[in-house]
């Protein structure tokens, strides 16, 4: 019984693994082609195209008054005082703020909805922070960000003493979308196709439990291969195609072939009756 026991550490031969996967190089692709595919076509069809409209703001704050205390700032230190822009883009994201873009420019949002769409963030480190609004029309977009633009200024004056925002670049209508990416997401779905292909080979052939050489039989057990049947159909000018099944002999560790769809002898039998 012990020599019987199947042995739970089966070795994974690497090589073995990719030589499976080279056989099997074509349900590789087929699935990476399918996947790929329904990802690309996906991204036409149901995610909705989103653009971005974006414009840029100079802030110029050369003192700034908390209470009757009054600061000077240098323009390199302001440059390094990417705080002070933290304010500023504090603001902009402000419930008030935002509720006066949605009044002024007459738009169907709630404020939630509105701050997903809007960002605002300080260009390498600058005095110069961008506004950018997403949504799914061009025109909209590029509406949000000029009423944000023509508020902000008021906003932060009223907010931060002596501080002044000036229009460096203003929005233009976007043409191109910002998203989704096809090319992205057909890359993606190729990806997903070949990792699920190949997962999938190989568990399927981890589960296999048929016998195929001697080799599989020391590896998945722990008893010695004493002896291989030939095949005895294999040299036959006629090229007889039998079914096999490989088991234990009950008087000897090796293995025997039977046939399950004719014996040789029958074989034999209806060659020499043709004769």
């Amino acid at each position: 019984m012990n020599n019987q026991t199947v042995n739970e550490n089966i070795e994974i031969n690497l090589l073995d693994i990719v030589k499976l996967l080279w056989r099997k190089v074509w349900i590789i692709i087929l699935c990476m082609i399918i996947c790929g595919a329904t990802a690309f076509f996906s991204a036409i069809f149901f995610i909705a195209p989103q653009y971005t409209a974006r414009a840029m703001m100079y802030v110029n704050n050369n003192s700034l008054s908390v209470g009757s205390t009054t600061f000077t700032f240098s323009s390199s230190q302001l440059s390094a005082a990417k705080s002070l822009l933290d304010v500023y883009v504090i603001i902009l994201q402000s419930r008030t703020t935002l509720e006066a873009v949605i009044e002024e420019a007459g738009l169907d949002y709630t404020y939630e909805q509105l701050s997903g769409m809007v960002t605002a963030n300080a260009v390498n480190n600058t005095e110069i922070f961008s506004i950018t609004a997403t949504c799914g029309d061009p025109a909209e977009a590029e509406l949000i960000v000029d009423t944000i633009v023509e508020i902000l200024p008021d906003r932060i004056s009223d907010i931060v003493d002596g501080s002044s925002v000036r229009l460096v670049d203003h929005a233009i209508r976007p043409v191109t979308r910002s998203s989704p990416s096809y090319t992205k997401h057909g890359v993606i779905g190729v990806l997903i196709g070949a990792v699920l292909s190949c997962a999938a080979i190989i568990i399927q052939d981890l589960l296999n439990t048929t016998v195929r050489d001697e080799d599989y039989l020391k590896q998945r057990y722990n008893i010695p291969v004493l002896a291989i049947v030939p095949d005895a159909y294999g040299n036959s000018k006629k090229g007889y195609k039998y079914k096999y099944k490989y088991g234990y002999s009950h008087y000897g560790y090796g293995y025997y072939r039977k046939s399950y769809e004719k014996s040789y002898e029958n074989a034999k039998a209806k060659e020499d009756n043709k004769k």
